[in-house]
């Protein structure tokens, strides 16, 4: 019962305390030049004031470091199973890291159970199949809304299958390469005309190559559908070469904007051992964009065009080729090669190129490490990625080389969750139950800025903190916290999210220290600071004691609560 002298606090007022504490402390462990406080709305009985912490100089246990920063977070089981992989650090990483990069040998009955259940009508199909059921021969009417249903309905459920899969595949890594690769290629799912394909630019390219090799992922990308429509490759001829997806090619899928040289003759341009230009410039890119003139879809749904159908696959077509001689990375190309040749040739040159091998190893390195990686671990994943650049895993060894490295072990902290890991590590922990995921998850992600398979540039959504640590991404945060764990996210389409935190905490707990402490652990795996548990401890106590039993009606309403605080805190925010 509580105290007659008690005044006991709204829960509209504690879930402002929580939201209070959890942003501020959020925002502030984001900053680096600064550390704030945030002062707490005065209540009885009064909560400490907190200096939110800066990110850890400190390193955090090993499991938690490869937990957060090798999937899209621990769930509870995690840390005991990582830790019973070896009797030291070393053994244990190592351990997690072969299981992690040999997928196929991975038991993931319980995610394909779920898949199983959430019966996806399109997913199975083939490219061919995809192209000709929704979009040469969709049986509806252009006119009625059914149309664009059945047309997008592949990529609407490749979203739900991609979270899916992220929340409960054993196989994280590979869902984390997944999400990286399609923002290194990246393709924004409603460009143009091919928005059913994204379905087999995922499965056919992306997925079967990134623990593959570079150069044969860098062909298919370049001749998949998808990227012919979003970068407007589809009609690059000789009467106009588009040099689009050149651009891309150079400046964001290869070598990097860290090796563009400017507006130079190509004459100019140093070069390296083996004859090749240290760096690109701009007639680089023209030129390549005229050895992939003819590199175009065979998507004639007009039935005006010899010699091109409506399979929707890619094909060579050589009236648009422009057959004369180029000049790229100071290699000379000559007039009248063989089919495709000009186009590959281009490729060979860049997937083979120290700046690409370099540009592929920080994207990799800042993804897993830090969002500044060193030079040296850069350096050490680039002398692999060009040792194995004809090796059929050459990507796989990559990926190895960072995780093993000394700076992956010893560093935390120094990268913070996107809005997709901060939601998906955060139904991870709480164990969050679901079959087909509602659709206001993927309407919150875009609130929080990363919509799925959403971002428009072909950037790909960026990769550090300063992008993410803003207001209204941190407040989205919090309401998603709020409604998963609240159970306020079903839709109309009858799709069930649940999470039930009250029948996971142990029933002999029942003061708001030992809740407190229980939930910190079985979130973080770690101590919070003295300051942020005595916050947490003040929000699940509200007007009682600290190490008072709580009644159990008590303990069901503000449980919920103390948990969202916990995962809007800067140590759950932190990888």
């Amino acid at each position: 019962m509580t105290s007659p002298t008690r005044s006991k606090i709204s829960r509209r007022d504690f879930l402002k305390l929580g939201s209070t504490l959890a942003a501020a402390s959020f925002a502030a462990a984001c900053s680096a030049d600064q550390t704030p406080t945030a002062t707490q709305p005065q209540i009885e009985p009064p909560v400490p004031q907190v200096i939110p912490p800066q990110a850890p100089a400190v390193t955090a246990p090993l499991a938690v470091i490869a937990l957060n920063r090798m999937s899209f977070g621990p769930r509870p089981e995690d840390f005991d199973a990582f830790n019973a992989l070896g009797a030291t650090d070393e053994e244990r990483l190592r351990a997690y890291v072969n299981q992690q990069l040999n997928p196929d040998s991975i038991d993931d009955s319980e995610f394909e159970t779920r898949y199983t259940a959430a019966a996806f009508e399109t997913l199975h199909k083939s490219h061919e199949q995809l192209y000709a059921d929704h979009i040469a021969s969709n049986p509806y009417d252009s006119n009625d809304d059914t149309y664009w249903d059945w047309y997008s309905k592949p990529t609407y459920e490749l979203v739900d299958a991609t979270l899916l899969r992220a929340v409960y595949s054993r196989k994280q890594l590979t869902e984390v390469l997944a999400d990286f690769w399609h923002n290194h290629f990246n393709i924004f799912f409603w460009q143009d005309d091919g928005v059913p394909l994204l379905v087999s630019y995922n499965r056919d390219v992306l997925r079967k190559h990134m623990l593959g090799n570079f150069r044969q992922m860098l062909e298919a990308v370049a001749q998949h559908p998808s990227m012919l429509y979003y970068l407007n490759q589809n009609n690059s001829s000789d009467a106009g070469p588009n040099e689009n997806f050149a651009r891309e090619l150079f400046e964001l899928h290869t070598l990097g904007a860290e090796n563009y040289l400017g507006v130079r003759d190509p004459n100019s341009v140093e070069k390296d051992a083996n004859g090749l230009a240290v760096g690109y410039v701009d007639n680089d890119v023209y030129e390549a964009a005229r050895c992939l003139t003819g590199w175009r879809i065979d998507d004639d749904l007009g039935d005006w065009e010899d010699g091109v159908e409506k399979t929707g696959n890619f094909i060579y077509y050589k009236s648009w080729h422009d057959r004369f001689n180029k000049l790229v990375l100071g290699r000379y190309i000559p007039a009248d090669q063989e089919d495709l040749k000009d186009g590959r040739d281009v490729l060979d040159l860049l997937a083979s190129h120290p700046g690409t091998a370099r540009h592929i190893a920080r994207k990799l390195a800042r993804r897993f490490i830090s969002d500044s990686p060193s030079d040296a671990v850069v350096q050490a994943a680039a002398d692999t990625f060009l040792a194995y650049k004809d090796a059929p895993d050459q990507l796989k060894r990559v990926v190895e080389t960072i995780l093993l490295s000394p700076e992956f072990s010893q560093t935390f902290g120094a990268k913070i969750k996107r809005p997709l890991e901060a939601v998906i590590s955060t139904m991870r922990a709480l164990n969050t139950d679901f079959t087909k995921i509602p659709s206001g998850v993927s309407w919150m992600l875009g609130l929080m800025g990363q919509a799925l398979f959403e971002r428009r540039p072909p950037d790909g959504y960026p990769d550090v903190k300063e992008v993410w640590a803003n207001s209204m991404s941190i407040l989205y945060r919090w309401n998603f916290a709020v409604g998963i764990t609240e159970n306020w996210l079903d839709d109309e389409q009858g799709h069930v999210i649940r999470t039930d935190v009250y029948s996971q905490t142990p029933a002999d707990l029942r003061t708001a220290e030992g809740l407190a402490d229980f939930w910190i652990n079985r979130i973080l795996n770690r101590a919070m600071s003295e300051s942020d548990r005595a916050a947490i401890i003040a929000v699940m106590a509200q007007e009682y004691g600290t190490q008072e039993q709580l009644p159990d009606d008590h303990v069901q309403y503000v449980l919920p609560a103390m948990v969202e605080v916990i995962i809007m805190s800067p140590d759950f925010q932190w990888k």
